[in-house]
């Protein structure tokens, strides 16, 4: 037991009280954020934004910048999907969940592609050393791209592929030392899988109403 309050605490030891508290924020907006998109509740991106912009910072004083680069996307999504999420028609939510059709399922291939080719470039042209967890981040990058595009869309699929990158980004994050940002994910995980679910029920449940 010690030695895995150890392995959380070490990485620790040399930062800041000011970062680690900034890590501590953006840990429990995450979560907020999560539950509130598990809801379909709007509330998830102004709580989002609380905790990606703070990410951003701390991913760029840790020249981590493909995940920095996604974080700076979410950011900016959030403000997209805050405004999309709230768009009225006849007095009702004009985007509703849904399943993606031929076409934007062909763009978000697109959208994960791109991202790698995007991704690799801004760590060639930062001059970081890449290795072999910046592949690996590369790839989640793109995965993270294109299911922030489809949570904002309201997308049933965003939630398969938020599970599948939160959980190699579980151990990535260990590796790296950043145990919070860690077992974050693994709780986006649990939450992802519940928002799966959470929103099919309501997709059923729309359809049988129709």
């Amino acid at each position: 037991m010690t030695e895995v309050i150890n392995f959380f605490i070490e990485p620790y030891l040399g930062r800041s009280i000011g970062l680690i508290l900034l890590e501590v924020v953006a840990f429990v907006f995450g979560i907020v954020s999560v539950v509130y998109a598990k809801q379909a509740n709007i509330l998830v991106y102004p709580t989002g934004l609380i905790a990606t912009v703070i990410t951003v910072y701390l991913l760029f004083l840790a020249e981590l910048m493909g995940d920095m680069m996604m974080n700076f996307y979410y950011s900016v999504m959030s403000l997209y999907g805050w405004w999309n999420w709230s768009r009225r028609q006849n007095n009702q939510l004009a985007v509703r969940v849904s399943r993606t059709n031929t076409k934007e399922k062909w763009i978000g291939v697109g959208m994960f592609l791109g991202t790698l080719v995007i991704t690799y470039g801004v760590y060639v042209g930062s001059h970081v050393t890449i290795g072999p967890s910046n592949y690996i981040d590369i790839f989640t990058s793109g995965l993270f791209f294109t299911a922030m595009w489809y949570m904002a869309t309201k997308k049933l699929e965003n939630w398969t592929l938020w599970i599948i990158a939160d959980i190699i980004t579980v151990p990535l994050y260990l590796y790296r030392g950043w145990g919070f940002l860690s077992l974050q994910y693994l709780i986006f995980t649990l939450l992802a899988i519940q928002g799966y679910f959470a929103w099919k029920k309501q997709l059923n449940n729309s359809l049988q109403t129709v």
